[in-house]
């Protein structure tokens, strides 16, 4: 191994020949040259002529401490922490070397660290204003953290921001204070917010584990499941032992797959096994809302399916409180309404997905919701007669016959008022009814939701009883009556004309 003697070393021709004392001299020329760059705000410039000054006389604790406040303009807190550790280290009685040092250890969020070197200059100088605030920020911070701590604990994430905020207005480049605050904005769904605090800290150190794996769990909440999935796995090739990283890899993993398994069930008509899948995909992370909101509504889709309308409604309901703008899920809930004929609820979903997005299809949608409820405000005829929408001519008219014999009045001649009251008034909507639906140009109106009441007068005016007697051929002035039957058994009766 060769030695020094053996070593070719090239020396500066002035350094070889200058003296300790203009050493001295020309380091003290450099740090001036340096305080005149600090003063005006060239701290890049200042580094340079410190470094200078500490190369020509590297025992000089007050050079190290120039250069630390240099860095620490810089927010190169780190190496300003080295110079200050280094300067005290020259110099204990350095009351400038301890401040920095605790300033540097605040601003990396070491507050207890900082505590003992803000006690320290006051040992040196009771009496430092500086030092005696510098101390109540460092106990501020502290107490920050453990607020910080019970309320994650809690999943009060809002109180964790707030303290994290309040933290580091003295903790500026604290990156565990900043990666707390920006996992606790992911989980409170801010994402953009908390996506930048976690690329600022990678432009700084791209080998942060705890800031890729919150860039990854924004991407993961977000339903981006590939992207995510990469992040969590190069944090965790920065950092292995990171179990946080670890288990949202694996349920983002178990979550696509369960996913897609229930997609694909739906697709091939497998309606009762897509509906089990999403149920157990639905288990695997509460806190994914994004993710969790289109599982509802895909269940709610398969529940439409197997005619479980209300679980339906109830599933698309959750989709629309874990995210308030999906609209599938708005779409989804509408359409089951219809389906229950609970008309102003489905037009409350339509109106408010056409606010969101005003396509034609999303107006039409609406317009026909609002005119299904219209129709609903009437009289529904079909409901009256008992027949279907599609009901054909000899349908209806059947239908009119076992109506109008079944409320006749004279039918219940022997009720109580009331209930004679009830049935007159029952038998009358079954006249009316038969009057719209047995005529094809009343009917076509009515179905379109119109008003026969503009176009034909008031349909309280007409007589019942004539559209009977017209129906079963009765005469003008002829007389019917019922009858018990004696030999059909109690509760028969027969119509006779008289």
């Amino acid at each position: 191994m060769a030695t020094v003697d053996d070593c070719d070393v090239t020396m500066d021709p002035e350094m070889e020949i200058l003296s300790d004392e203009e050493l001295e001299r020309e380091a003290e020329s450099f740090k001036e040259q340096g305080n005149a760059y600090y003063i005006k705000k060239d701290y890049s410039e200042a580094f340079n002529y410190y470094t200078k000054a500490i190369d020509m006389c590297p025992k000089n604790a007050s050079y190290y401490g120039n250069r630390a406040a240099t860095l620490m303009m810089l927010s190169r807190h780190r190496e300003a922490l080295e110079d200050s550790q280094q300067a005290v280290r020259l110099d204990d009685t350095f009351m400038k070397g301890h401040l920095r040092e605790g300033k540097c250890h605040l601003s990396l969020g070491n507050a207890m660290a900082a505590s003992r070197c803000f006690h320290r200059v006051l040992e040196l100088e009771p009496d430092n204003s500086q030092a005696q605030q510098e101390v109540k920020n460092a106990d501020s911070v502290l107490e920050y953290e453990k607020m910080a701590e019970i309320g994650f604990e809690k999943h009060d994430f809002r109180m964790v921001v707030f303290c994290m905020d309040r933290a580091l207005e003295s903790a500026s480049a604290c990156h565990r204070f900043k990666v707390l605050k920006a996992e606790c904005l992911a989980m409170l769904g801010r994402y953009p917010e908390a996506q930048s605090v976690a690329s600022d800290i990678l432009r700084m150190d791209a080998t942060n584990g705890d800031a890729l794996y919150v860039r990854g769990l924004c991407l993961y909440y977000e339903d981006c499941i590939d992207k995510a999935v990469q992040f969590f796995v190069q944090a965790l090739r920065m950092a292995p032992d990171h179990e946080k990283a670890r288990l949202a890899c694996r349920n983002a993993k178990a979550l696509k797959a369960k996913k897609e398994d229930g997609n694909k069930a739906f697709k091939d008509g497998n309606y009762d096994a897509a509906y089990e899948l999403y149920s157990e995909a639905l288990t695997i992370d509460p806190n994914n809302i994004k993710t969790n909101a289109k599982l509802f509504c895909n269940r709610g889709t398969v529940g439409s399916k197997l005619k479980k309308i209300d679980q339906a409604i109830e599933d698309c309901t959750k989709a629309v409180k874990l995210d308030e703008t999906y609209i599938k899920a708005y779409l989804r809930r509408a359409q089951c309404y219809m389906d229950k004929e609970e008309y102003d609820e489905a037009v409350r979903d339509y109106e408010k997905v056409y606010q969101t997005e005003k396509t034609k299809e999303h107006k039409h949608l609406l317009k026909n919701a609002q005119l299904e409820l219209k129709k609903s405000k009437r009289k529904d005829y079909y409901k009256v007669l008992g027949v279907d929408k599609d009901a054909t001519e000899d349908e209806i008219k059947k239908a009119y016959r076992k109506r109008a014999l079944m409320h006749h009045p004279d039918r219940h001649s022997s009720a109580s008022a009331e209930i004679q009251k009830e049935e007159e008034k029952k038998f009358k909507e079954v006249g009316e009814a038969f009057t719209v639906l047995s005529d094809p140009k009343k009917k076509s109106r009515y179905d379109s939701g119109h008003d026969l009441e503009d176009d034909t007068g008031n349909m309280g005016d007409f007589d019942a009883n004539n559209i009977f007697k017209a129906f079963f051929g009765g005469g003008g002035g002829q007389g019917y009556s019922f009858e018990a039957n004696q030999s059909s058994g109690p509760g028969n009766f027969f119509f006779q004309f008289g």
